[in-house]
């Protein structure tokens, strides 16, 4: 059985329409943190999109629930939505029975919408339509992994900082040209608060957690998590691309940079070396010892994998990725595609669909 709520007598107990009680403090082994807080409970909801990334939602809730155990005090509560009340599966397969479905909010109320694969063929009218409805109530929004892609479509982001996974960034810059995504791990700005996914809901909910009850309480329930806390708020989510080709050579990375940021205009290895300040000798050496190719073949390869992402999650025709990714025209994207990947870019796209 599960332990019973431990609630002071001056917290009042959940509003029922939040969704149906269970345990929010549970016993642990030995670990305790004295927290002198007497103030209302914090309660997050946590909208499910299909195939949401089942890491970044329980990397979300886990440290709540960590927070109330070392504590022994009901500090968060939280809930699950989806739309219908339905069962979600993940990206993974596995399958999460949500508390409830979409209904009111309570008043200031924030709903972490939560994202995965495939995130703008996962949005449904309904969905943005509750989404508009309870922020004109006053309820607030974040998205987690890529749930940027409902906040941009229900237009709740505005002249805001935000972010969501990296490897989505380019497709929601197709759809959403006006908006720009941070690189960060999370983002906190003027009511908006998003995460990249992965772990990096951790780090996103030991910020809130700092924030209303102190940087020990946070250092505390990381170690629990056995994570390493990012060391800036502005942490990049690709500090691992250095470890990756095995580099920290700042020219080489900033190459690597000005490529994946010009894809659809390419630069030449002129302008490269140009905006770098570096000779032409000095990038070609440093992508050979450290690559193993030469800078425009690697420019090329990064070109044909943004367009293979495209021709993934996407409906724009072929011209349409030949042309978002830097091509002169469908027949040379075709070639240079076939040659990569050993198939033309149409029969790539059937066997994904």
């Amino acid at each position: 059985m599960p332990d019973p709520i431990t609630r002071p007598m001056s917290q009042p107990a959940p509003d029922p329409a939040s969704g149906p009680e269970r345990a929010f403090v549970q016993k642990g082994a030995s670990a305790h943190f004295d927290v002198a807080f007497d103030g209302q409970t914090e309660t997050f909801h946590f909208l499910l999109l299909p195939k949401t990334t089942m890491l970044a939602v329980a990397a979300a809730i886990e440290p709540l629930r960590i927070a109330n155990q070392i504590s022994e005090q009901p500090l968060y509560n939280w809930y699950t939505l989806s739309e219908t009340g339905a069962p979600i599966t993940c990206s993974n397969g596995m399958r999460i029975t949500p508390d409830k479905a979409l209904d009111s909010l309570p008043k200031d109320a924030l709903c972490f919408v939560c994202g995965g694969v495939e995130p703008e063929r996962n949005i449904s009218k309904q969905v943005l339509a509750w989404m508009r409805r309870e922020a004109r109530f006053g309820r607030r929004f974040g998205g987690i992994c890529t749930g940027a892609f409902a906040l941009a479509a229900a237009g709740l982001i505005k002249n805001q900082y935000f972010t969501l996974h990296w490897e989505n960034q380019p497709r929601f810059q197709e759809d959403h040209p006006e908006l720009t995504p941070t690189d960060r791990l999370f983002e906190i700005d003027n009511g908006l608060i998003t995460c990249g996914g992965g772990n990096a809901s951790i780090d996103m909910m030991l910020a809130l957690m700092e924030r209303r009850h102190g940087a020990r309480l946070a250092a505390v329930v990381a170690d629990m998590c056995l994570h390493g806390r990012a060391t800036s708020a502005k942490s990049s989510q690709t500090t691992a691309a250095a470890a990756a080709i095995g580099s920290r050579n700042p020219h080489l990375l900033a190459a690597l940079e000005l490529m994946r940021g010009e894809v659809e205009t390419p630069l030449s290895m002129s302008e490269i070396c140009a905006q770098l300040g570096v000779s032409r000798r000095q990038i070609e050496r440093l992508f050979l010892r450290h690559i193993g190719q030469p800078p425009m073949q690697c420019y090329l390869e990064l070109r044909l994998a943004r367009a293979r992402s495209y021709l993934k999650e996407t409906n724009m025709t072929v011209a349409d990725v030949a042309a978002a990714t830097g091509f002169s025209s469908s027949n040379h994207f075709t070639k240079r595609f076939k040659e990569r990947y050993g198939r033309t870019p149409r029969s790539y796209r059937v066997s994904w669909n």
